[in-house]
Parts: structure tokens; sequence; C-alpha cells
């Protein structure tokens, strides 16, 4: 799934093609019935049509496309979801879901071999983004403000990292590298970790997405930016998807878990797992 680097590269990449430019007309394939959300596809499509970009932003892993008449068009990729930004000539594959023509020839297309993407058009775009948590490319992003969500979870770590509502944009790739930076095993409890171990994990964080939007994302199957071109960010991974290789840090094998339900990468070396606390014991408790 296309993370924070990967939308945030595919919107750097849009802005400065589709602003000022009006949408005339749009399609949702007939095969996507749970592409659209909010509203029928066809009333979608004509709440869209003649409306003008105004700009482009991100919230987590969406893309909010602003319109002229303080509405927002917003976007999620999910698993396979491809935005492209094409020529009139551009072959349509089966794999397209929707497609929106722009007032300068060219055409947004939306292609998603999944069908898992989704789309809305809302006046206010907090109906959508609400629930999100922390935007970890901004001021917000804190060791305080880090370590007092964590402090609230018992919950392995790796898959409190994971909750969009505690951090908006992180995924499996850049958890597992963020944490292989902060030396903190993934399946720690995240109550148990030290103000020091949070600031490392922000600090992990922060350096593998400025690592991944300087090299355009990390494209293993499905991620392309706006023309089809994939990112480089792939060979600068130390840890994802390089089970059996050798830790770029220690030389220990990485190895690959789970945590949360998700396939985890860690060093055993370099991220040591937790030892179990005590169990306290009540005063006067029989043995």
């Amino acid at each position: 799934m296309p993370e924070l680097p990967e939308v945030e590269t595919l919107r750097r990449d849009l802005d400065p093609e589709i602003v000022g430019r009006e949408i005339l007309k749009g399609w949702i394939s007939e095969n996507a019935p749970r592409l659209v959300q909010g509203m029928p596809p066809q009333v979608f499509l004509d709440s869209l049509a003649r409306r003008r970009f105004t700009g482009t932003s991100r919230r987590g892993k969406y893309l909010v496309l602003e319109l002229d008449d303080g509405t927002a068009f917003i976007l999620h990729l999910r698993m396979t979801g491809q935005l492209l930004l094409v020529d009139p000539q551009s072959v349509v594959d089966p794999y397209a879901r929707a497609r929106f023509w722009l007032d300068d020839g060219r055409e947004l297309r939306f292609r998603d071999v999944r069908k898992f993407g989704t789309m809305w058009h809302v006046a206010d775009r907090e109906l959508v983004l609400h629930r999100l948590g922390l935007e970890p490319l901004s001021d917000e992003f804190t060791t305080a403000a880090l370590y007092a969500a964590l402090a609230r979870r018992a919950a392995p770590v790796k898959a409190v990292l994971l909750d969009q509502h505690v951090i908006a944009g992180l995924g499996n790739i850049y958890v597992d590298e963020a944490l292989h930076l902060a030396r903190v095993h993934p399946l720690a409890p995240a109550r148990d970790l030290s103000r020091r171990q949070a600031g490392a994990i922000r600090e992990g964080a922060v350096r593998v997405l400025e690592q991944a939007l300087s090299n355009r994302g990390s494209s293993f199957r499905d991620y392309v930016d706006s023309r089809g071109r994939p990112g480089s960010n792939v060979q600068h991974l130390r840890v994802y998807k390089r089970t059996g290789e050798p830790c770029l840090s220690c030389g220990r094998e990485i190895v690959r878990t789970l945590a949360g339900g998700r396939s985890t990468h860690y060093c055993p070396g370099c991220q040591r797992r937790p030892r179990r606390r005590a169990t306290r014991r009540v005063a006067g408790a029989g043995v």
C-alpha cells in the first residue's frame, strides 16, 4: 500500500500540472462498486463536472484535490491504486476504474487492480479525515506527543504505529524501518517504552520518511507516480523485505515475524526482544 512518501510524491508531481485545470467530465467503471463513497457514482461525477482544481494537499495516506467551490475531491489509493496523468492517446487497460477529462486534453486516470481504492467529494474534508492521528512530518509530531500516545496502549509498538488514529501515514514499510533505526523490537508493548525510546522512534520515522521522499517512494510492485514511474527507495531499505539478509548495522540475519497480524521485519541483534516484566505479588497472597 502506498504510504506517506508515495502519496506526497504523487501530490507534488500533480500540483503544478493540474492546478488551474478544469474537469470537463468523468467516468466511473461499473466494475468498481465501492470506489465512490457517500453518494451514487453519477451524482459524484455530476458534482465534479466543470469544477476547477485550485490546490492540492495530503493528510496521512489521503490525497486531497481542492476545488474552486471550496469542496474537496479526496482519494485513498489503498493497496493497488494508481493515479495517472495521461495523454489522450494513452491505451486504457482493464484496470482503469475512473477517468476524468481535463480542459487541456489530458486525463486523470485511476487504475486499481484489486478495487480497494476509494474517492469522496465533500464540502467538509473533516468528514473523511477527522479521525486521523499525528502527522509525522509536522511540528505536532514531538517526542512528548508520541510518548503520550504510546503510553496509552498495551499492544505491540508495531501495531500501535500502524494505527492511523495514532499516526497518519505510516505503514508496514516505514514502521519496520523506523523501529530498526530506533533499535526497538516490534513486539515490545507500547506502554513499556521509555521517553528516550519514543524519541528514537520519532527520529527514525522522520528520517526514513524524508529519505523515501528524496527517492520518490518505494516501489515493489504497484506504486508508481503520476507518470507511471517507480520510486527508487527500495534499494535504501534496511530491514523491510530483507529476510535472511545481513543487517547493515551488525551483520545478523534479518528475520520476519508477525505483529498485529502484519508481516514484520527486524534485526534480532539490533532490536532485542524485551524481557517480560515480573508479575507483581500481592501482599499476603499464598504461594
